[in-house]
């Protein structure tokens, strides 16, 4: 088996969000009165991919870490002066006019026959696809080519990964799900895993090392994107300083836990929401699991204005719609039998 400490993983998502890139959008999804954006998708699929690459022991480069859409020019310049073992891009289909739904789905995961290690990007993308499709239970269309500058004018082994069809109803509600977004980022890693002979580690609490104020690697940089995603604009440069030890800090206050900036099992498991079904959530509740459940809720399409982890009335509102139209008593409390609905249900249905 190969080291993963001996290579560097590129990461590129495709597009913006701030501002969205035009016209790379769903049609308007019902219920919400809103599209959803397809670096939505591709920014998170690829923060996923960089935590699961940390965890298995990869050094990553992040090929476009701006909110902002950058040149492909520009993101083939970074990849290329960074000497990356190879890069991964995440992006979301589309068919037909853009402006309806239709029947086109399934994962499609492409390479470039003028990519100087054409047969190496060619393994890789299959790992990756087939992985993925392990991982997701999804259904596959195929690993095809296709002539784009992040395949073909990088100058390493190259793959991009089209997850679903915007297009597609119940595609488009997996865009925003963090259970498939999650499934993607992971099953693209374990298939670099493979390509490169290095061992999955799964996402299992008890790969997650003790960390404290003073540590330094890759595992400080993984919690610091893992804080990054609470709201927290800390610098991922992996010494875990005196910002970082702060955040940990808010953090653990946030999810009523030990406030003693030591990042353990338990202060693992609320920041990689490993069990978010058990909590009970109700008016007033504020912590990682809400977030969870806000994800949740607005993927399958009932209305979430803001992301925050708090249980405010608006998420009361969402939490009794689901709860009445899936035959539960909408108390709006998640409980035992809320979750479970929650975490086996594909959403809304299509009302046209």
């Amino acid at each position: 088996m190969a080291v993963a400490s001996n290579f560097l993983i590129g990461a590129n998502d495709e597009h913006g969000i701030n501002p969205p890139t035009a016209g790379k959008r769903t049609p308007i999804m019902p219920y919400i009165g809103r599209s959803f954006y397809e670096n939505e998708f591709n920014r998170q699929a690829k923060i996923d991919f960089i935590l699961a690459c940390l965890r298995c022991g990869f050094n990553v480069y992040d090929v476009h870490p701006e909110l902002t859409d950058t040149s492909i020019s520009t993101r083939v310049v970074r990849t290329n002066r960074a000497g990356v073992t190879l890069v991964v891009t995440f992006a979301y289909n589309a068919s037909g006019n853009g402006n309806s739904f239709n029947s086109a789905k399934g994962l499609e995961v492409y390479y470039s026959l003028y990519n100087p290690q054409v047969s190496q990007s060619r393994a890789l993308s299959q790992d990756v696809y087939d992985n993925i499709l392990d991982f997701t239970n999804r259904q596959g269309r195929f690993v095809g080519t296709l002539s784009v500058g992040m395949l073909s004018s990088v100058n390493c082994p190259a793959t991009l990964i089209e997850a679903g069809f915007m297009t597609n109803f119940e595609e488009a509600k997996l865009m925003l799900n963090p259970n498939y977004v999650l499934e993607v980022g992971e099953g693209a890693c374990s298939g670099v895993c493979e390509f490169l002979n290095v061992p999955y580690i799964a996402r299992e609490i008890q790969n997650y090392p003790t960390l404290r104020q003073g540590d330094r690697g890759n595992k400080v940089l993984m919690l610091q994107y893992l804080l990054n995603e609470y709201g927290y604009d800390l610098s991922t440069d992996g010494i875990f300083g005196g910002k970082t030890y702060s955040a940990v800090i808010d953090f653990q206050k946030n999810n009523n836990l030990t406030q003693d900036g030591i990042v353990g099992k338990n202060t693992w498991t609320a920041l990689l929401n490993l069990n978010p079904s058990a909590n009970i959530l109700r008016r007033g509740s504020r912590n990682s699991a809400v977030l969870c459940l806000q994800e949740l809720l607005l993927s399958f399409l009932y209305p979430i204005t803001n992301l925050d982890g708090i249980f405010g009335p608006e998420t009361e509102r969402a939490v009794q719609a689901f709860q009445t139209e899936n035959g539960l008593v909408a108390d709006g409390i998640v409980g035992k039998n809320t979750w479970a609905k929650l975490l086996s249900s594909t959403g809304r249905p299509n009302p046209n």
